[in-house]
């Protein structure tokens, strides 16, 4: 029996399992062969001539893939956000490659890739689908590009991705497995994580620990443990734009919403846009720059005052003064003294601080460094 058929009985098997406290340890069991094999089985094509994905270098402080059924717009709104000019067409498929372009926001260069467009299957190589989400893998934040006539292209892109090892909107799971030579395992879990132990444990067995600590800090579900042990997993923060907004009738306006709300998206949240008209890209260009976490640090340089024109782009979760030394590079690190900061992390002007000091957007900063 092959790879694929292997597949097709274990899920078929979970399918039909009805899911309980008694039949959830057998389940985690499947779950965590399944998604073995489906990895087992990618390799296996990726090393036959299946490709490596695309090469695109990533340049600027940040990279967004562009990510929609064909002909949803992506093209024409790359074009319109950047300098790039892709080919565009009436027809299907008419982005062939992918696509780079630059957008140049609040002093920000944020590269938008616009990649073929997705059809159900991707993730299991159809129209060179799995090429098209390695690339995606590598962004900082997935923008969803859907028809204001397809709101449904949703929820199939979004399974395109997860079968791709693709987690939107989430954190990795709080875990902590530690080998250890003897003991078997041991399970220590936070308050409230529904998971029994004897789950906890057959899953871990599954990926060959015999003698571990095992701790979970949160509720986890059995997908969200295995994608913990499976540990090749990618975490990324999306966005949605409505595309063709311009053709919407006032009449048919809540119907759009009520379909944006029956797919999980706040309609608040989705970004309106006519790429065709060009309407709407100020706003989704604030939606790209806040879901990215980009913050600005302005640089005092000796001799020339603060530089407000090119600023230092770090992000939220990277935002330390010793970041900055790494995003600045040459000898910076090495010959670091301590610095100065003025602004929203500052205690007062001028503030005296550490490699440890995190910076806040628009601060200014000053490094004072050894000669």
């Amino acid at each position: 029996m092959g790879l694929e058929e292997e597949i097709d009985e274990i899920e078929e098997e979970i399918a039909n399992t009805p899911y309980n406290k008694s039949t959830e340890a057998h389940i985690g069991r499947l779950k965590a062969k399944l998604s073995q094999k489906k990895d087992k089985l990618e390799r296996q094509q990726s090393g036959s001539g299946g490709g490596g994905g695309y090469a695109v270098e990533k340049t600027g402080d940040a990279t967004v893939a562009l990510v929609g059924f064909p002909s949803v717009g992506k093209s024409t709104l790359l074009n319109a956000l950047t300098n790039a000019e892709s080919e565009v067409g009436s027809y299907e498929f008419t982005t062939l490659d992918v696509n780079p372009g630059m957008l140049k926001y609040r002093g920000a260069n944020i590269q938008l890739m616009d990649v073929p467009g997705l059809i159900e299957g991707a993730a299991g190589g159809r129209g060179g689908g799995r090429e098209v989400l390695s690339v995606v893998r590598t962004a900082d934040l997935v923008l969803f590009v859907l028809s204001v006539f397809e709101i449904d292209q949703y929820e199939r892109l979004r399974k395109e991705l997860y079968e791709n090892k693709v987690r939107l909107d989430s954190e990795p799971p709080s875990i902590s497995v530690t080998k250890r030579h003897k003991g078997g395992l041991k399970v220590t879990t936070a308050d409230g994580v529904d998971l029994d132990e004897d789950t906890i444990k057959e899953v871990c067995r599954e990926y060959g620990y015999v003698n571990a600590d095992i701790t979970l800090r949160e509720n986890l579900t059995i997908d969200r443990l295995v994608d913990a042990l499976m540990d090749n997993r990618v975490y990324l923060p999306s966005a949605v734009a409505v595309n063709k907004a311009d053709l919407i009738e006032p009449d048919y306006l809540d119907t759009v919403h009520e379909d944006l709300r029956s797919h999980g998206i706040d309609p608040d949240d989705a970004v309106f846009i006519s790429a065709e008209e060009e309407r709407g890209l100020d706003g989704l260009k604030e939606e790209i720059f806040e879901k990215l976490g980009l913050i600005r640090i302005y640089m005092n340089k000796p001799g020339r005052g603060v530089d407000r024109e090119e600023p230092l782009i770090l992000t939220e979760s990277e935002n330390t003064v010793d970041d900055a030394l790494h995003r600045l590079g040459g000898s910076f690190e090495e010959r670091f003294r301590f610095a100065r900061v003025t602004g929203e992390s500052a205690k007062h002007d001028e503030q005296q601080v550490g490699r440890d000091h995190e910076l806040a957007d628009e601060d200014v900063l000053r490094i004072v460094a050894r000669k």
